[in-house]
């Protein structure tokens, strides 16, 4: 029959297993495949035709050629950490003065009860556990290219000296933290230290002794066939990968006479059986059941209702972006203004200042990108005459600051939004204006000395809350429009009004809506306005031309 194909494909494969690892059982086939025996490998025909019968020529098989067909052939199924001591470590742990450690002392102990038994059941085969020597050794001496020389990086050097296969660590003891979870002044070194995955992970190799007929023992003729990877969450990893469908792996050896050899990997692990299956998926589903009562306990199983005849606000938002300013170095200083009928937690924080961003070129536009988050929270208590109230929303007023080298601060605009009144996400762009003196020495001194006139109750950028009269008079007030500020709310509204569908409901979402009309309507209103007054300004400045001019 003709030899299958060599497979080479070497590269490692990735399995995940919800198994227990210690079930992990592997069947490795190791052959020598020399010039003796190639013709073993050819078909039958092909020997009919080419080759001349020379049965009559064959010596008579003697002990001698029986023992070397025994060290030409082996098969041995390994399992999981399952040590098999090699040639060379027989002959060095029979000698106690080469013994220097606990593990050395143990691998003495069970080689001589090998002995005691009747010798090894292996001969070629044999395997590194994850506390032998060799393990260690090979993780810092893995390289990450072929070149003889290369120089190991910084990252080589920290993953190499990290003990990543460590799966024995305990659990806390009665969930007591021993460590701090965040390092406020962390060092150096151990930022060094820990800036690499420290992932639990064993491992594993399976060797082969390929030396020649009575010269076993030598660590020249050690290869690695397979190197196994298990970590923690069962993910198992095997290079090469296992031979199943395809054909032998193949390993030439060096020197003088080279000899071919071939080897097989193969899973050979019990299934399991369909009672430990049901037993397993019970144990699973308790133990999932466990986990979700306790998160049920730290969280809580009572969802916090609002109180009857109250509309809960709650808004996540973000002070996005500011641009189109004369100075560097923004900042933007805010708070909510809540309404009557409006209050908020006594923690609760309704102001808040961003940091001192410098800006950056975006086309044609200076930006300054804060991205600062803010969230609170207010309610308004209401019954059905308050309820007519609720047409004045909470409101937010912003202020935008430039502060340079010289600890100079200038205020660049003032501006409001008021909050949406629809759940959801928004995203709003306010456009600011600040206030200015007439000539040119207020120019120069917001240059030099910086500073500007300011106002002193930032809440007149739209009607105070504290205005009580019919009309808001800003005649002669000088102002000059600047930027705008992008800000991002996220909102949600709770209020046990919601779950009515009789005329308690039907007033509330009328409001609302009334308050979202109300509040475009005022803007809409606002820009008639200032264009009905540069209208009339127009028309009086041409009736008070002279007649030469507008005769021309």
């Amino acid at each position: 029959m003709a030899d299958s194909g060599w497979s080479t494909d070497t590269g490692e494969a990735v399995y995940r297993s919800r198994d227990p690892v210690r079930n992990f059982r592997l069947r490795v086939h190791l052959q020598r495949v020399s010039s003796c025996n190639l013709l073993l490998y050819q078909s039958a025909p092909q020997l009919v035709n080419d080759l001349i019968d020379l049965g009559t020529f064959n010596p008579p098989t003697s002990a001698s050629e029986h023992l070397r067909k025994g060290e030409d052939e082996e098969e041995v199924v390994i399992g999981w950490q399952e040590k098999l001591f090699s040639q060379f470590e027989v002959d060095l742990y029979q000698n106690e003065s080469a013994c220097q450690t606990p593990l050395d002392h143990q691998y003495r102990q069970e080689i001589l009860k090998l002995e005691a038994s009747g010798g090894r059941r292996n001969r070629r085969i044999f395997t590194y556990t994850d506390s032998d020597r060799y393990t260690n050794l090979e993780e810092h001496s893995q390289k990450m290219t072929t070149s003889d020389s290369e120089v190991p990086s910084f990252l080589v050097e920290r993953m190499a000296n990290v003990r990543r296969r460590r799966q024995d660590r305990r659990g806390l003891e009665g969930g007591i933290l021993k460590s701090r979870i965040i390092t406020w002044e962390p060092s150096e070194e151990f930022i060094k230290s820990n800036h690499v995955i420290n992932t639990p992970l064993q491992t594993m190799y399976i060797m082969a002794d390929l030396g020649p007929y009575g010269k076993l023992g030598q660590r020249d003729y050690e290869q690695v066939l397979c190197t196994l990877k298990v970590d923690s969450n069962g993910v198992i990893t095997v290079k090469p990968d296992f031979t199943d469908n395809r054909g032998p792996y193949r390993i030439v050896t060096e020197g003088e006479k080279q000899e071919l050899w071939k080897y097989t990997i193969k899973n050979v692990s019990s299934p399991a059986q369909r009672e430990e299956e049901e037993r397993e998926q019970r144990v699973f589903k308790d133990l999932y059941g466990r986990h979700k009562e306790y998160l049920s306990s730290l969280v809580g199983s009572d969802f916090e209702m609002a109180v009857p005849g109250s509309l809960r606000l709650f808004v996540n938002g973000e002070v996005v972006s500011a641009q189109g300013y004369e100075y560097d170095n923004l900042y933007v200083h805010f708070f909510v203004e809540l309404p009557e009928y409006w209050s908020s937690p006594s923690y609760q924080q309704l102001s808040g200042v961003t940091q001192t961003c410098v800006t950056k070129s975006v086309g044609m536009d200076e930006v300054a990108y804060f991205s600062y988050p803010f969230t609170f929270e207010a309610s308004f208590f209401h019954d059905t005459e308050a309820l007519e109230d609720l047409s004045q929303w909470p409101v937010l007023y912003l202020e935008v600051i430039s502060l340079d080298f010289w600890q100079r601060y200038r205020v660049e605009g003032y501006g409001s939004i008021v909050l949406p009144t629809a759940p959801g996400s928004h995203t709003i762009t306010a456009s600011t204006w600040r206030p200015v003196e007439l000539g040119t020495l207020a120019e120069l001194r917001r240059f030099f000395i910086g500073g500007s006139l300011e106002l002193e109750d930032l809440s007149y950028v739209r009607i105070p809350g504290t205005f009580k009269g019919d009309r808001l008079s800003r005649f002669g007030f000088r102002s000059k429009t600047t930027g705008s500020v992008t800000f991002r709310f996220n909102c949600l509204q709770q209020s046990m009004a919601f779950l009515e569908s009789g005329s308690t409901w039907k007033k509330m979402q009328s409001v609302l809506e009334g308050i979202g009309r109300f509040s475009q309507q005022n803007n809409i209103f606002n820009v008639l306005e200032a264009f009905q007054r540069a209208r009339r300004r127009m028309q009086e400045a041409q009736v008070n031309l002279p007649e030469d001019l507008v005769s021309s």
